[in-house]
């Protein structure tokens, strides 16, 4: 069972409706005891940083999600709910994360110019990305696809090694993807990437 955490903020029916188009049991639950008996857990995310991390906490989805994680199953995070693994966020403040992958959270800077055109902020719309190492999320999608961005805070991982996908905008070159041993995440949204999002699906669901 692919348990999708409802936390009160993400695209939580999209994701379902994704992973069951595809033949597979998933279920959106606001209860956290349901995770102890997933086999896997999807954390999405919209809206801002502080918002998401004082629900999760709130709701008491912290600790069942990080035994999730410490028993070694797979866990995906999906835009704010992958910015939620790293330190901190510097999102209307600064706001500490779950601390899983070293790194924190940044905006974009202003007044970016790419081919003489000032780039807008937040970052929407489809981008490529660069596939960096093999995660197992990105089996059988090819380097360069395309995926869809809604952001204006980036993660910027300390660590080369956590990052599975790179992406650029602008003058800035960002996570858009991580994986940590049985951690994955992704800064864009699978539910809105059509082929390639579902494939990423398909790929976690059969981890």
């Amino acid at each position: 069972m692919i348990n999708i955490i409802d936390y009160e903020m993400g695209n939580l029916r999209s994701v379902e409706k994704a992973f069951e188009s595809l033949g597979f049991k998933a279920r959106v639950s606001a209860d956290p005891n349901d995770i102890q008996s997933a086999d896997k857990i999807v954390l999405p995310g919209v809206g801002a940083f502080r918002d998401c991390i004082d629900n999760l906490r709130n709701g008491g989805f912290v600790e069942p999600l990080l035994e999730h994680i410490d028993a070694g199953k797979p866990m995906l995070g999906i835009c704010v709910g992958m910015q939620m693994l790293f330190d901190e966020s510097e999102e209307f403040g600064r706001h500490k994360g779950l601390g899983l992958i070293p790194g924190k959270v940044v905006r974009f800077p202003s007044g970016m110019v790419e081919n003489g055109e000032r780039l807008k902020v937040p970052h929407m719309g489809w981008n490529n990305i660069n596939i960096l190492k093999p995660s197992p999320i990105f089996k059988g999608i090819a380097d360069g696809s395309f995926v869809y961005f809604v952001h204006s805070y980036y993660c910027a991982a300390e660590n080369s090694s956590d990052v599975a996908a790179g992406c650029r905008y602008g003058d800035v070159e960002f996570s858009a993807s991580i994986w940590r041993d049985n951690i994955m995440a992704t800064q864009f949204h699978p539910e809105k990437s059509q082929d390639v999002g579902l494939q990423i699906f398909r790929n976690f669901a059969e981890l």
